[in-house]
Order: C-alpha cells, then structure tokens, then sequence
C-alpha cells in the first residue's frame, strides 16, 4: 500500500499498511522504540470503504491476512485505533505458534502472573499500575503460552486505556492521541517503558493466574481445576484451532499455575491484592 510500516513485537512481526499517511504516522510514534521487523508474519490493511470515501468523509475500513467481513469501518481520526485492532485480529484469527489467552501479563524475576479478564475487568489498568511500581510489562492484550515449554512470551504493544481508567497514565508517560467517540469511548495508548521494550526475547514462567473483576467489594478465592479449565478455554482465542498443542498447554497452565478470582473495588486496592497474592506464593 502507499504508505506502510513493519514493526517487532516480541516474537511477532507486523506489516501494517495505509491508504492514509496519518494512522502510519501515529503508529511510527508510538512504536518509535520498536525494532523494525526484516520478517512478517502478519499483514495488516487500512483501506478506504470505496474511492471516494478516500477524500470525503474518510472511512477506514481493517482488512489484512484474516479479516472479519461483518467488521464495522471506522473514521480516519481513529486510523491508530484502527490499526491496533487489526493487529488483534491477525492474532486471533491466525497464529498458531502460541497458545493465546486474552490476557494481561507481568513479570518479576522472571516468574509471571497472567490477569485474564473480559473487558473492562481492569487488567489493562492494573497491568500499568503494577508497571509504574517496577514489574516488568509483558502485555496487556494477549498472553503468548509457548506449548512445548509452557512459558509465557512478552507481547508489550503499548496498553490500551479506557475512560475512567485515563486517569491513571502518569504525567511523563508517552502516549498516542486521545481517541474520542470510539465504539467503547474515549481511548487513549500509552507506550511500555523502555524495559519492557528491551526484554521482549525474554521469556518468563507462570506462577500465577489471577482472574480479576473491577467494581466489587475485595474477595478473593482459589479456583478449583475445573472452573480454571473452564475459564482458560474461554479466555483464550485459538485453543480450538491449536487441537492438541492448545489442549496440552492449555491443561499444563491449569495443573501446575494457581488461580485465584479476585474481586476489587479500584485501581489501588487491586494492585495491592495482586502484590499480597505474589508475596505468598
């Protein structure tokens, strides 16, 4: 396409190409500590709905490797949104060399705890936090579980807040453009810091599976098998997909990786639960 990118995240290397120079440029800025990828494995596509709607009220339409045909346009003022999102759906729809668990990662010493929830849960802001207090930011998107040895592969694209939750970027973090009126509100992407960037061929081991829930009195429990079987299956994207690598790793998390559901009211006492959890492992 006319105007394109490659980037490396982790194991994974983009192409992300544009009808439009402002989504790559949006993207060049806040990837600019991302190495360059030499090889791609998936290929993303922003392309106008039609010719004109190039010009006239322009209308950005995700296409890529895989698509989802049913995929509602987006606005060219959320062309980075845009752009993000088909990122996503190359990896759900498409790889196959990890089983993915929609997830957010952090690690310290090496040992790693995944927060797995649906949106709005808080993992993306608890994730953040817990970076801001010294962990290691591994993802807050996808968790990549390697099949063959279990470990979890750092995905650190830049974190993904929402509304209430803007509140919680620090001042001096890097940031792309507020993004308003989204399908899900405001939206804004905060750059991980140059650590986790640098360790990103670093994988970590899991020691822990929190499934937190944002807006509820502090409870806390530990999951028996069953129900973690059950909620891991849920959360992941390509467990189906993977057949009996996605089995066996999937079971392997389960039997030798705690779970706890944890219940929140904020931010804070969030992460000072997650920290307590880690402390008494």
């Amino acid at each position: 396409m006319r105007h394109h990118i490659a980037l490396r995240v982790g194991p994974v290397g983009f192409r992300i190409g544009s009808d439009w120079r402002a989504p790559i440029d949006a993207l060049a800025s806040l990837y600019r500590d991302y190495p360059r990828a030499e090889t791609v494995d998936y290929t993303v596509r922003l392309e106008a709905t039609s010719p004109i709607r190039r010009w006239v009220r322009p209308s950005v339409n995700i296409g890529g490797d895989y698509r989802l045909p049913e995929a509602a346009p987006l606005p060219l003022a959320q062309g980075l949104l845009a752009a993000e999102l088909g990122m996503n759906l190359q990896m759900a729809l498409g790889h196959r060399r990890h089983l993915l668990l929609h997830a957010a990662v952090v690690a310290k010493d090496d040992r790693a705890i995944l927060l797995s929830g649906v949106s709005g849960a808080g993992k993306s802001t608890m994730s953040l936090m817990l970076a801001q207090q010294g962990w290691r930011f591994m993802g807050d998107e996808f968790a990549l579980i390697d099949p063959d040895t279990g470990l979890a592969w750092p995905f650190p694209r830049p974190i993904s807040l929402k509304n209430e939750s803007l509140a919680a970027i620090a001042s001096d973090s890097r940031t792309g453009p507020l993004l308003s009126g989204t399908p899900k509100g405001d939206i804004r992407h905060v750059a991980p810091d140059h650590h986790a960037i640098a360790n990103m061929a670093c994988p970590a081991t899991p020691v822990l599976l929190v499934f937190p829930r944002f807006g509820f009195p502090s409870a806390s429990r530990t999951l028996p098998p069953a129900e973690a079987f059950v909620r891991l299956t849920q959360a992941s994207t390509n467990y189906v997909a993977m057949g009996e690598a996605g089995f066996r790793a999937l079971t392997r998390l389960r039997r030798e990786v705690p779970a706890i559901a944890l219940d929140y009211p904020d931010g804070a006492t969030g992460v000072a639960a997650v920290e307590a959890l880690w402390r008494a492992l």
